[in-house]
């Protein structure tokens, strides 16, 4: 059977372009009122506290990670007792680069990588959906060795130091999504793959796209009756099955597309659509331009992109 966050993550294309290691001592408090990627926070010593508006809050000790899709206005702060007046608006940079919040002086007792991570596909704001509203991982032997390695570059001064970081926080990031012990309450494909009925459907779909499904094959496939398979699918994952289908297909198809090697028909076919105009009407609704038009248009832009990069290479 198909590995569907496997798929989603090879789709999403993750990376972790920024990244700060912050350093705390006493009290102390971080807000910030908007993030425009999915945050993460990698507790390397000690503990912070975590709070926004929708979750709650959590402490987070050293080796546990989250990883916030959607942070909007949320807050950190110290273990130890702070006040509003103990609010950092600009942090201390470091002679290493790195961050100081709290007291100055004095051995640190909280340390973190603390950054964003993006995801360069199209359809990063469709799958990105699909997670939960905050992934948190604690005690997982696999990450913490991750987490290990995350600390000492982070503390280092050696070559290629950055590199090397965005390397290990995008391993890091893979590891927390396919973490799915604790994939919380709310909607989202972690908590569907848990689930021991839905998970025989989703996989089923992600291993055979171009099957002619319907939501009472797919309600067999988890062994329960259509409507009842229907009812728990939108609740647990969010999205009814059918749209959720239809999503993985088209994402699927804009990758094909993009690679340029198949034709729109055998694409249309691949992905479950009776004919190319039947694929064609459905790509354009969900896009706003045929098919083709799509595959020109990504072929250029990945070529400026090389040529960018190239030139980068060579100034």
């Amino acid at each position: 059977m198909a590995d569907p966050l496997a798929q989603i993550v090879a789709l999403l294309q993750p990376g972790a372009p920024f990244s700060k290691c912050v350093t705390g001592s006493g009290p102390w408090r971080v807000r910030r009122t908007q993030s425009p990627n999915p945050y993460y926070v990698a507790v390397l010593k000690g503990s912070l506290r975590y709070r926004d508006h929708q979750l709650g809050e959590i402490i987070v000790n050293a080796g546990d990670f989250i990883l916030i899709p959607f942070a909007q206005d949320f807050m950190m702060w110290s273990e130890a007792p702070s006040r509003e007046s103990d609010m950092v608006i600009n942090p201390v940079i470091l002679p290493g680069g790195g961050y100081r919040v709290g007291r100055i002086d004095g051995p640190a007792d909280m340390r973190a990588l603390v950054g964003y991570c993006i995801f360069q596909s199209d359809d990063a704001a469709l799958l990105s959906s699909l997670l939960p509203q905050m992934v948190v991982v604690r005690g997982e032997y696999r990450l913490a060795m991750v987490m290990q390695l995350l600390g000492e570059e982070a503390l280092g001064n050696k070559p290629a130091r950055e590199v090397v970081l965005q390397h290990l926080l995008e391993v890091l990031l893979i590891e927390a999504l396919r973490s799915t012990a604790e994939p919380g309450q709310s909607p989202g494909l972690l908590r569907g793959l848990c689930d021991d009925r839905l998970a025989g459907a989703i996989r089923a779909m992600h291993a055979a796209p171009g099957r002619s499904w319907s939501v009472a094959i797919l309600a067999r496939e988890a062994a329960m009756s259509r409507s009842g398979f229907h009812a728990r699918f939108q609740s647990v994952v969010g999205i009814a099955p059918m749209e959720y289908l239809t999503a993985w297909r088209l994402a699927l198809a804009k990758n094909l597309l993009r690679k340029r090697d198949a034709s729109v028909a055998e694409i249309a076919r691949q992905v479950g659509y009776s004919s190319a105009s039947a694929f064609s009407v459905a790509f354009q609704r969900e896009t706003g331009m045929p098919p083709v038009r799509y595959a020109r248009e990504a072929v250029a832009a990945a070529a400026t992109d090389e040529a960018a990069q190239y030139e980068g290479a060579i100034a």
